[in-house]
């Protein structure tokens, strides 16, 4: 009767579905003496348990603490945002003039105009090209590999 319900208790702790007082109850069975012969083959398992659990460190673990030094930190912050505040003010006055909004893509020539965009559609058509030419070398590498995995 009692090997039957080792079994059962084994059988439940392999699927996960063993209570703690069940868990406990193979731990004793197994660190016993008389395990039956065909469940030798898990003593090991419930073994190692006791084992561990005798197991005690000796080693010393060190606790270092860290100590930062916030008045480096405070100091290099500044400086980082001193340097950023000049660097704004600096290269702010070096730029080029600001156009005014009403001076942006006008034209009073139409001539003038007409060549401005028909170089700005030439750029774009050039890009588009680009993209097109790639788009059929993607094409043929699919035809080929359908040609080769026969799909």
């Amino acid at each position: 009767m009692e090997l039957d319900k080792i079994e059962n208790i084994l059988e439940k702790y392999f699927q996960g579905e063993t209570t703690i007082a069940e868990e406990n109850q193979l731990k004793e069975y197994f660190s016993s003496s008389d395990v039956a012969q065909h469940l030798e083959q898990y003593k090991p398992i419930f073994g190692y348990f006791s084992q561990v659990k005798q197991q005690k460190s000796t080693q010393e673990i060190p606790l270092k603490t860290k100590k930062r030094n916030v008045a480096w930190l405070s100091i290099a912050a500044s400086v980082v945002v001193l340097l950023g505040i000049g660097t704004y003010y600096f290269a702010g006055e070096k730029t080029t003039p600001v156009v005014a909004q009403s001076e942006l893509g006008t034209y009073d020539d139409p001539e003038e105009a007409l060549a401005a965009t028909q170089k700005a559609l030439a750029l774009l058509s050039n890009n588009v090209n680009v993209g097109i030419e790639s788009v059929q070398y993607i094409g043929e590498y699919e035809q080929s590999k359908n040609k080769i995995f026969k799909q």
